[in-house]
């Protein structure tokens, strides 16, 4: 590596953060990367519960982490002005929902020198808030290829993989002079159009499976399905917003899914073959939420998995395909959709 310890960014967008936001500053104090080459910036959104308490206790005992103000209190915000206030050669973007191992930051500059990569992002380790049967079962079906299909950074790989996008992510800082910054329209996945654009230019991200963050899922089933739901409908409705694609075909599977629920539920009262289509269709769906539900409870040791796991597995595919489904069907009546399409063909759709 040229420069062995080159300075390091780190951007942790947060808003009123109270019950994480100590636990993931004091993994990044952990780091065994240098603390002279780090600096930690925590755009915060206008918190109004005990954050900015907290983190003014942290500026003072630590004078490389800072705290900017985001008073647009979305994401893509916070990313920008991280960017735009940052001194490293290297933008590290973290979660402040996720605690990150020693090595976490080296890692990341590791991989990046060493695959020349553009974006280099780990493995995600999906763990509950709460340590109920309800909680641990929602964090196996966002860390199952059954709940979240290719999405390696969740799902863990062997060896490193170039891949269409990963969690966070740490960038040479020349990416966003190239490239541009966050799309702040986004209020969600403008991580991922944003690495959309990254591939379209000829970028590389690649994921290496033993650079590694513990993630903390929401536990309760309303923010669950809230959660999935607006997921669901972000991922289709930014194209109103944005010439790029941001979602890949694994986007696709709950829409089609729920649709052709739907779709046959409805024409069953016309014809008895399409009642046999939704029953086939259910039935199928059913079946394999079982058998990746028996997988995981013996897998797991915990019995009680096999009885929750096959709900949770469907409110987070019908909660996410719905939201799909209304994310499509508000794009024809929106002009910002059709003023964009004309470039449509400058971008391609994440393989």
């Amino acid at each position: 590596m040229p420069d062995l310890y080159p300075f390091v960014s780190i951007i942790l967008p947060c808003r009123n953060e109270e019950k994480f936001i100590a636990g993931c500053l004091d993994s990044i104090i952990s780091s065994d990367y240098p603390r002279e080459r780090l600096e930690a910036l925590v755009v915060d959104g206008m918190s109004e519960d005990g954050t900015r308490d907290i983190l003014a206790r942290y500026t003072e005992r630590y004078k490389f982490i800072r705290t900017l103000e985001n008073k647009k209190k979305i994401t893509p915000c916070a990313f920008n002005i991280g960017i735009e206030n940052s001194r490293g050669d290297i933008i590290i973007i973290m979660g402040v929902h996720a605690v990150y191992s020693e090595d976490y930051i080296s890692k990341c500059v590791k991989y990046l020198h060493d695959y020349d990569a553009d974006n280099v992002g780990g493995v995600m380790i999906t763990v509950p808030r709460e340590n109920t049967l309800k909680g641990r079962a929602i964090a196996q079906a966002l860390s199952h290829r059954f709940g979240v299909g290719n999405s390696i950074f969740r799902t863990g790989a062997g060896e490193p993989l170039f891949v269409d996008t990963v969690f966070g992510g740490c960038y040479k800082k020349e990416v966003f002079e190239r490239i541009g910054l966050f799309n702040e329209k986004l209020a969600k996945h403008q991580d991922m159009e944003f690495n959309c654009r990254l591939r379209a230019a000829g970028g590389r991200i690649l994921l290496a499976p033993d650079i590694v963050c513990q993630y903390y899922a929401r536990t309760d089933i309303k923010s669950f399905i809230r959660h999935n739901w607006g997921n669901g409908l972000s991922v289709f409705s930014s194209l109103k917003d944005t010439r790029a694609m941001p979602f890949s075909t694994r986007h696709f599977i709950p829409l089609v899914f729920v649709a052709s629920l739907i779709v046959s539920a409805v024409l069953s009262i016309f014809s008895p073959d399409f009642f046999r289509l939704f029953a086939a269709i259910a039935g199928l769906y059913i079946l394999a939420a079982a058998y990746f539900s028996l997988r995981i409870s013996i897998d797991r040791k915990s019995p009680g998995l096999l009885f929750v796991m096959p709900s949770v597995f469907a409110m987070l595919h019908i909660s996410h395909g719905l939201g799909s489904l209304c994310g499509v069907l508000s794009l024809p009546a929106s002009w910002r959709f059709w003023s964009k399409r004309k470039a449509i063909n400058r971008y391609r759709l994440l393989s």
